[in-house]
């Protein structure tokens, strides 16, 4: 099993999801994250006063998978996440030990 997490510009969200869903990914974890990369943030103009964004809006997606599955999803989230522009994110790919349901008690692939 993986545990894949990655690090997409907010706006990407839907089409991401929705292309995990088409590959038969049945859930997700997001959270809203702030961070930055390369760019190192950005310079905005507020009230005629110019201050530095250092840390930028992200999404955090995470997903467990069966090992088999996983060139498949890398392959949709950098497809549904790309813009061919800076701060595009990254993907992080993580073995997974153990998975339990919770209301089951079933382990391994069974539970995700």
């Amino acid at each position: 099993m993986k545990f894949v997490t990655a690090i997409i510009k907010p706006f990407k969200l839907d089409d991401v999801r929705d292309a995990l869903a088409g590959v038969g990914v049945q859930g997700i974890t997001v959270t809203e994250v702030k961070g930055f990369g390369r760019q190192k943030g950005h310079t905005e103009l507020y009230r005629g006063a110019e201050y530095v964004v250092d840390f930028l809006p992200k999404v955090k997606l995470e997903v467990a998978i069966e090992a088999k599955q996983l060139d498949r999803v890398i392959e949709v989230i950098v497809k549904a996440a790309r813009t061919d522009k800076i701060g595009d994110g990254k993907i992080f790919v993580t073995d997974l030990e153990q998975v339990v349901r919770i209301r089951t008690g079933e382990t391994g692939k069974d539970a995700l």
